[in-house]
């Protein structure tokens, strides 16, 4: 067994072979395997109370009107100093394209297990199917399936890179599936720019500077689904962390399950088939100079019915540095994060450390530690010359 350990995470690679996360069986046991037990500090717990989330209607700011656009920026600035986290509403998004992705998430998650592999993640990437975490951990599994797409904007770019993606790995069979999801990343990436417009503006920089950092965004989209659990008090669906990614725009149906952790309690997010959960991202943190929060939150289950969720997640293009502008520097509130780019921040979540409430500041430490190797390195050349 190999381990490497990186501040207080541990990522464990075994030669035995790991749990098989099939959904259609493990819905039914009544005692879960000890992989997916969560320590008792961290199980979920019951009667969590409601976060009152502001509610943020995006209709004025999107027509154009001043007074609206104003007050939606307050509402922003105000979330993301407290937790990271809105909702928003009247967002422009089409309703049925809403309601396909959800149809079509259905039809993938329940092939069988079988089947869902065609498009089983690779080792080291972030892109294809996932039968929870059993291929890269041992311990504190999480009760769910995914399957994570790269979607592109960059204009010189595959226009159907998620289509295209889908009809290779799964078949022709899925081109419908796959124009459906190329078409939410689409909507979703324009509402993940108009969004970066709101938070230039709440941050006191230019409005378009965000938007335009973002233009070219080299994104995630990922389809969760949470299987009920006979023993949902032992486990989580997903585990306390924060995004590593720029910015989340979540789309759940109607079965609770999304928590956020906020003065020092676990509270619960209410569904709203018509709105979308926002909340800001690591990288976004460090472009914002630690202004705005990252959101700590997970996911519980329960042992009536799946949940299921669609994740947008923005990430700036590969060669954009994620350094923030000057105006949000200065000797009062000093540089927090150094220089990074987002290829060097997605490879450190799947090769070094599994993303917790510390990613960021642990990721810090590392490209540190990393720099002073290199300027050590590079003396040692000096001398030798």
């Amino acid at each position: 067994m190999a381990i490497e350990c990186i501040g207080t995470t541990t990522t464990t690679t075994t030669t035995s072979t790991p749990p098989v996360f099939d959904s259609s069986v493990l819905q039914h046991q009544k005692n879960i395997p000890q992989q997916f037990i969560w320590p008792d500090e961290e199980k979920p717990r019951p009667n969590a109370p409601q976060l009152q989330v502001p509610l943020i209607n995006l209709a004025g700011f999107l027509s154009g009107d001043p007074a609206e656009a104003v007050e939606a920026s307050r509402l922003v600035d105000e979330a993301c100093q407290k937790h990271g986290f809105f909702i928003v509403v009247n967002h422009g998004v089409d309703p049925q394209l809403v309601a396909d992705a959800h149809r079509y998430m259905d039809d993938f998650f329940e092939l069988s297990l079988l089947e869902k592999q065609r498009a089983l993640r690779k080792a080291g990437e972030s892109y294809g199917y996932a039968s929870s975490f059993t291929g890269r951990f041992s311990s504190k599994l999480p009760w769910k399936e995914t399957l994570s797409l790269r979607y592109s904007a960059e204009r010189n770019s595959s226009n159907n890179i998620v289509k295209d993606y889908l009809r290779n790995v799964m078949g022709e069979g899925f081109e419908q599936f796959g124009s459906v999801y190329q078409n939410y990343c689409e909507a979703m990436s324009r509402l993940c720019l108009e969004i970066m417009e709101l938070l230039g503006m709440s941050l006191g920089v230019d409005r378009a500077l965000f938007k335009e950092f973002f233009q070219d965004n080299d994104s995630i989209m990922r389809l969760n689904y949470y299987p009920p659990c006979q023993k949902p008090d032992l486990t989580l669906g997903t585990g306390p962390h924060c995004d590593p990614t720029s910015l989340t725009i979540l789309h759940q149906d109607q079965v609770g399950g999304l928590q956020v952790f906020v003065d020092d309690e676990w509270c619960n997010v209410s569904s709203n088939f018509d709105a979308f959960v926002v909340n800001i991202g690591d990288t976004f943190m460090a472009l914002s100079n630690g202004k705005y929060k990252s959101c700590l939150h997970r996911a519980v289950v329960n042992s009536q019915v799946a949940r299921k969720s669609m994740a947008f997640f923005l990430c700036p293009g590969n060669d954009k540095v994620v350094s923030p502008p000057t105006e949000l520097v200065d000797h009062l509130s000093p540089r927090v994060y150094p220089d990074f780019t987002w290829p060097m921040l997605l490879e450190f979540t799947q090769k070094h450390y599994r993303a917790d409430m510390k990613t960021l500041q642990t990721f810090s430490n590392w490209l540190h530690h990393k720099g002073v190797e290199i300027e050590r390195y590079g003396s040692e050349e000096r001398k030798e010359d």
